[in-house]
């Protein structure tokens, strides 16, 4: 779907127009209103909240380890990520909650110092966010190049794809054979029933099959614990002095900038596969106030999480802000009351939805020999240096900003190659 919008605003500019116009000018199934008065479009935008809230599940618990901290500490935060940014956020149906590029900033500070200085280090980087979106400097982001671009989506392709395999390969016949059901349902599904999404179907038919057949195999609640309940208000357990400053500033502006840089491009990002604006500096200002929130209620900051963005908008079609607020909600309602059904749910399951996503999500387009030929080889290059330093290091920010570089520097030689080729070539087209 991406690299058919790539092409299709090269060929046709007029659609990039169409993504800077007002939202006044969005479609209609994207504007909360209609949405409530067509029962269809609300149970369409109801079920990708769902399936969403799922696939958040395991990778958030994942990243906690990462992180340092309780899994239920990154679950709540989730929760609040979640509800605060389908109110805040400038990008609907864009999905923010605890993010693997977040845990990785954070858990250095915490392994070193410890975990009661996560909440400081979160409230300084909310602030940061708030003051970057109300200086409007998120309009920054129009200034990333296209292969940058295009090098981040595929860098987080390949990443999602890597981080189910412990999940799906193994020895045993069953988590193997449960993979591939995964990918059968939610591939051929569709052609036959259209009014559910089928990755719900897959997670509850399967795990159904698992449950009732009694077959023991690892699942989510193996990733973490799956306790009940909510907890309470996050205490501030350091003194507010120079030596805490000290601590957490590094770690406080790696927060903002990394979590901005993620949710900027995955909202930009959206706005290419849904052809629909987005408030980028609403966007900014949104996600310091969730952070803040957050860090008050949970204790851990997050940014937009393109891969579960991908199956709210292209899997279970979610427009509107009334996707992610049913995730969020989804969420809340699994973590506390359904902790024990939810700790069920076969990782193999949500590792073949994952996979999928992983495949949409990488824009096979770029690689394709034509467009590679036809492509500066600046652009190529820089792509793929986007993409090995995302993958290399895991963190989707040096990526982008190694991209970045890598353009400033290398346009002046290689360009002045390809124009010269261009004008070779064009005397020829005219005869």
């Amino acid at each position: 779907m991406l690299h058919f919008v790539i092409a299709r605003t090269e060929a046709c500019p007029n659609l990039r127009t169409v993504m800077s116009l007002p939202h006044s000018s969005l479609p209609d199934e994207g504007r909360i209103a209609v949405v409530l008065r067509s029962p269809s479009l609300f149970i369409r935008e109801t079920l990708a909240g769902v399936i969403t809230a799922l696939a958040l599940i395991p990778e958030v618990i994942s990243f906690s380890v990462v992180a340092g901290v309780d899994p239920k500490v990154s679950l709540i935060a989730s929760v609040v990520l979640c509800l605060a940014l389908s109110v805040l956020g400038g990008r609907p149906a864009m999905v923010t909650a605890a993010a693997g590029s977040v845990a990785l900033v954070i858990g250095p500070m915490v392994h070193q110092h410890g975990v009661q200085y996560i909440l400081p280090a979160v409230i300084m980087a909310g602030g940061i966010q708030i003051l970057f979106g109300a200086l409007g400097m998120a309009r920054l982001m129009r200034f990333i190049p296209q292969s940058v671009m295009t090098g981040f989506v595929n860098a987080l392709g390949i990443l999602i794809f890597f981080a189910q395999v412990p999940h799906f390969w193994s020895r045993s016949p069953l988590i193997v054979g449960l993979f591939v059901l995964t990918l059968l349902i939610v591939l051929w599904v569709p052609r036959y029933i259209k009014s559910i999404p089928s990755p719900l179907i897959a997670i509850v038919v399967l795990t159904l099959f698992t449950v009732t057949t009694g077959q023991i195999l690892p699942t989510v609640g193996d990733e973490g614990s799956m306790s009940g309940g909510l907890p309470g208000l996050t205490q501030l357990l350091v003194p507010l002095n120079l030596d805490t400053l000290s601590i957490i500033w590094p770690c406080a502006l790696s927060i903002a900038f990394v979590g901005l840089l993620e949710s900027l491009l995955t909202a930009k990002l959206v706005d290419e596969l849904t052809v629909t604006p987005s408030g980028k500096r609403r966007e900014s200002i949104g996600l310091g106030i969730g952070n803040i929130m957050a860090g008050l209620y949970g204790g851990i900051a997050g940014c937009a999480m393109i891969g579960q963005t991908i199956v709210n908008v292209e899997m279970g079609k979610g427009r509107s802000r009334i996707s992610t607020l049913a995730a969020g909600i989804v969420l809340l309602v699994l973590v506390t009351a359904l902790s024990e059904v939810m700790a069920k749910i076969p990782m193999a399951v949500l590792a073949g939805i994952m996979a999928i996503v992983a495949i949409k999500t990488f824009s096979w387009h770029s690689i394709q020999p034509a467009t590679v030929k036809g492509a500066p080889i600046a652009e190529t290059v820089v792509m793929l240096i986007t993409v090995a330093a995302t993958v290399s290091t895991g963190n989707l920010a040096i990526g982008v900003l190694g991209g970045i570089i890598v353009m400033a520097i290398l346009p002046a030689r290689i360009k002045r190659r390809h124009e010269l080729t261009s004008e070779k070539s064009s005397p020829a087209q005219e005869k």
